[in-house]
């Protein structure tokens, strides 16, 4: 069994680690960095009588071959098209380059009539805060009320009736990049002076969120029908309070092993249902009182340091999904078994 890996070269560990998982339990993975295409890899796709084997040719140190005939699965990861193309390119030519290098590889995704973890047009409706919210309440899970605008007054009145205060947050990853250093955007809890002066919001939209009292942050990550949850304490790290990324690195070590309330942990799977998702990285508050809050799903998320510490087996439980060596989410079959366009 052959498992293509759709990531890029600049991808963590976990590709090294899912990959291993795979060739452990007699399979072949295939690793392909979109950031390497076209110039660093040769696709050809065949259609109708003649056209030849598809395949797909990887250039370099460690480069190989692949019949896609021979894929019994993809694990779709991340991408990042066109990314080493020579910055010397026409402008125009450039943006050409990388529509139709994007376009391909999409085109190759959709014909492969394969399993895939996750198929693109599930990981792009998955990834629709306002949907992940939406669902979760619909079927039973604790949510946080949210609201979405660019107008101060509303948020102001949004404001005014959450008691514990309130966060903004970005549907989008975001950084700020000065003299060479990245600065990424992370939830942030507002002052009074920062709902006073709004003025910035109509050129933005921001969500906002009600400030949940929470006891400990959960990391749950779904795989198939398994879930994995870790957690750690918010005040483990100075600065941490409101976004325990902006100390991940600090953190790392402060991970222990976790687990929902029955009753939440089938919350999340009927979520993962109806996402179409057998894979997801999970947010979820944990407040004094007990209630578990679920916040976000993030389809591609990460979850590499957790197999370090506390040792969660999340590698080798995609790996078996990909071989299906475990069950599979069911709903990813619609997707599947769609028809061609």
């Amino acid at each position: 069994m052959t498992v293509l890996i759709i990531t890029h070269s600049e991808d963590n560990e976990c590709i090294a680690r899912v990959a291993a998982a795979i060739e452990r339990l007699g399979g072949r993975a295939f690793r392909f960095d979109t950031d390497l295409f076209p110039a660093g890899a040769r696709l050809a796709l065949g259609a109708g009588p003649g056209a030849g084997r598809s395949t797909l040719r990887t250039l370099g140190p460690g480069g190989g071959e692949l019949d896609l005939g021979d894929v019994t699965a993809v694990w779709y990861r991340r991408v990042a098209h066109g990314r080493t193309l020579p910055a010397s390119m026409d402008p125009q030519l450039r943006s050409a380059s990388v529509e139709e290098a994007k376009r391909t590889v999409e085109g190759m995704l959709a014909a492969l009539r394969v399993p895939q973890v996750d198929p693109l047009p599930a990981v792009r409706f998955a990834s629709n805060k306002q949907v992940q919210l939406d669902i979760a309440r619909e079927i039973g899970l604790d949510t946080p009320r949210t609201l979405t605008t660019n107008d101060e007054g509303a948020a102001r009145a949004f404001a005014a009736t959450c008691p514990d205060g309130v966060v903004a947050k970005m549907l989008s990853s975001f950084a700020v990049y000065r003299d060479g250093e990245e600065h990424v955007v992370f939830t942030n809890a507002l002052r009074d002076e920062d709902l006073a002066d709004m003025r910035g919001l109509s050129l933005c939209p921001m969500t906002f969120q009600e400030r949940i009292p929470k006891a400990r942050e959960l990391r749950v990550t779904v795989v198939g029908e398994r879930v994995f949850a870790a957690s750690i304490d918010p005040e483990a790290a100075p600065g941490a309070e409101v976004d325990w990324r902006r100390k991940g690195r600090e953190l790392l070590d402060a991970w222990r092993k976790d687990a929902l309330p029955p009753e939440v942990e089938t919350g999340v799977l009927r979520l993962m249902d109806q996402l179409g998702l057998n894979y997801g990285a999970l947010d979820i508050l944990r407040t004094p009182d007990g209630r578990h809050v679920f916040l976000e799903v993030n389809p591609v998320g990460e979850f590499f340091w957790l197999e370090r510490t506390p040792g969660l087996p999340i590698s080798e439980a995609l790996a078996e999904v990909l071989l299906g060596r475990a069950p599979r989410r069911g709903s990813w079959s619609a997707f599947l078994h769609a028809p061609a366009t």
